[in-house]
């Protein structure tokens, strides 16, 4: 006769499962609710979903605003293409699905609607990266990849509620296509630490070190100061430098913090190990003859596995304890 197991049982779901740490600070819904108070400045705004308005936040900006809010139904390439004409009436759509089915899906008209006449859409892509454990049909670990060919297309991974909240007005005065990877639901607050400002094409040094410099984004961003707080306790200095613009990244500044001797550099990450804020960095390196010890935490080049997020993202190294396992067995 069979035992019953003895394994905890899951509890948070695995499709839309929180990132915040247990009694950390968050805000509900930040994307949302920065959107509303933008749309209430700005005539122009209107928000536009492909049946995803409350797995994305955007259903608080259509309950503030019904008649500037389009529901396109499940039909990504056309609420991609509604968007662009949008944009051609002067209006400044805000478009929100999944990262998977925004740049999977709705690829070409993106391309060729929205890009080639550098027009004022912004998406906001849900499920980043290993967010969701719900495998390969909706972790856009390649998202960023994909974004990245596209000329004239500006790459945004935010970190937290804050970064978000500043990041929404900033994408509708910038001129052309954004593309922002979007954390929802209750999203952690941890850079009202450091009197932060968002900019596109800024990074910004969040923490000093000596040892170690970790060049992150997005979640990672986040981790990348847990990792810091933790091996300071070990003597272990660690530099934590965010970059929540990809595209374009912040050559000076990732420059001049990498040249300083001494550190080991390590590029953290969100995404696959394939076209990423990793490969772009070392690329920026590489063209300008920096050349310090250097490594990455990344996910793999694979279809990763369905599960709860903890149990993921300790497989695939992305959480702390495998972060700090890594750059201590990096550094010797």
């Amino acid at each position: 006769m069979a035992q019953p197991s003895t394994k905890p049982r899951l509890t948070t779901s695995a499709m839309i499962a929180s990132i915040a740490d247990e009694g950390q600070q968050t805000r509900a819904a930040p994307f949302g609710h920065a959107l509303v108070e933008l749309a209430r400045q700005r005539q122009d705004i209107v928000g536009m979903t492909a049946d995803l308005a409350k797995y994305t936040d955007l259903h608080i900006f259509a309950q503030a605003f019904p008649a500037r809010f389009f529901q396109m139904g499940m039909a990504e390439q056309l609420l991609m293409g509604a968007a662009g004409g949008m944009a051609k009436e002067g209006f400044v759509p805000f478009v929100t699905t999944y990262a998977v089915f925004a740049t999977r899906r709705a690829y070409d008209f993106i391309h060729q609607v929205i890009a080639e006449e550098q027009l004022n859409v912004k998406i906001a892509a849900a499920l980043p990266g290993l967010t969701t454990g719900y495998g390969p049909s909706h972790q856009a670990t390649e998202d960023v990849a994909i974004m990245r060919g596209i000329p004239g297309m500006t790459i945004i991974d935010p970190c937290d509620a804050l970064d978000i909240e500043q990041a929404v007005p900033a994408m509708a005065a910038h001129n052309g296509p954004v593309y922002m990877r979007l954390l929802r639901g209750k999203v952690p607050v941890v850079l009202d630490k450091y009197d932060y400002h968002f900019e596109i094409g800024r990074a910004r040094l969040l923490e000093e070190g000596q040892d170690v410099l970790l060049i992150a984004s997005g979640i990672m961003t986040m981790r990348a100061l847990a990792v810091a707080e933790q091996l300071r306790k070990e003597n272990i200095s660690v530099a934590v430098l965010h970059s929540p613009t990809i595209k374009p990244l912040d050559e000076v500044t990732i420059l001049a913090q990498a040249a300083k001797p001494g550190r080991l550099v390590i590029t953290v990450e969100n995404h696959s190990a394939v076209g990423g804020l990793s490969e772009a960095v070392a690329a920026l390196l590489l063209h300008k003859g920096v050349h310090p010890a250097f490594d990455t935490i990344t996910l793999p080049d694979a279809y990763l596995d369905a599960g709860a997020l903890p149990t993921l993202h300790d497989r695939y190294g992305i959480s702390t304890a495998a972060m700090i396992a890594k750059i201590k067995a990096r550094l010797g």
